[in-house]
């Protein structure tokens, strides 16, 4: 298989609702462009760990242990549902942050979030792999190129995704609704853990 063929299959994955999609729409409608952009920032650099590490094989290790791959999984649901409970916790605070109050936070969240996602384990060592050539001399540097091209497909999608939820951030924080509109977003979270509780179980 080409690399187009690959980078084609980024686009449909990453355009596709999943975790970060339904995070960091909620997150920008609530909180503004500058929390969104940090946590996409975050999110890359999770992707980028998963990218390394199925480079190098270590990917086949999570997923081939059950131990290892279900401590995983849980504590990605977990920490969807902790953030569900802290932005309802947050609703009513205020809009966007301030410049330097929370950016470690979003960068940290979103990193956190795909580090903890199993649907990355799976694509890095199930999808990624049939892209490489068994008698490729140099599979590590196929594997690290696949890896950056769908890292870059991803940060694209989401910095898009993230300026365009954003544009209602102004709307609703003028909003008498505001409070409840945000608590409403942030408990959108738990349906998306609950389906990665059943999408991801094995």
């Amino acid at each position: 298989m080409s690399w187009l063929e690959f980078l084609v299959l980024c686009i449909v994955v990453e355009v596709t609702p999943g975790p970060n999609m339904g995070y960091l729409t909620s997150l920008s409608l609530a909180k503004g462009r500058r929390a969104g952009l940090l946590t996409v920032a975050g999110v890359a650099a999770g992707l980028s760990v998963h990218a390394v590490a199925a480079a190098f094989g270590l990917g086949y290790l999570v997923a081939a242990s059950p131990i290892v791959y279900e401590t995983l999984r849980w504590g990605g649901i977990a920490f969807l549902v902790y953030l569900a409970i802290d932005g309802w916790r947050e609703a009513g605070s205020g809009g966007a942050d301030a410049p330097e109050a929370k950016a470690g936070r979003h960068f940290l969240r979103g990193f956190v979030t795909n580090v903890l996602n199993p649907k990355s384990v799976l694509f890095f060592v199930t999808v990624v792999p049939r892209f490489v050539d068994p008698a490729d001399p140099q599979p590590v540097l196929r594997l690290a190129l696949l890896g950056a091209t769908y890292v870059t497909v991803a940060t694209a999608v989401h910095t898009a995704l993230v300026l365009a939820a954003s544009t209602g951030e102004r709307l609703l924080s003028a909003s008498p609704r505001r409070v409840l509109v945000q608590r409403l977003l942030a408990l959108s979270l738990i349906p998306i853990a609950v389906w990665l509780a059943f999408g991801t179980a094995r």
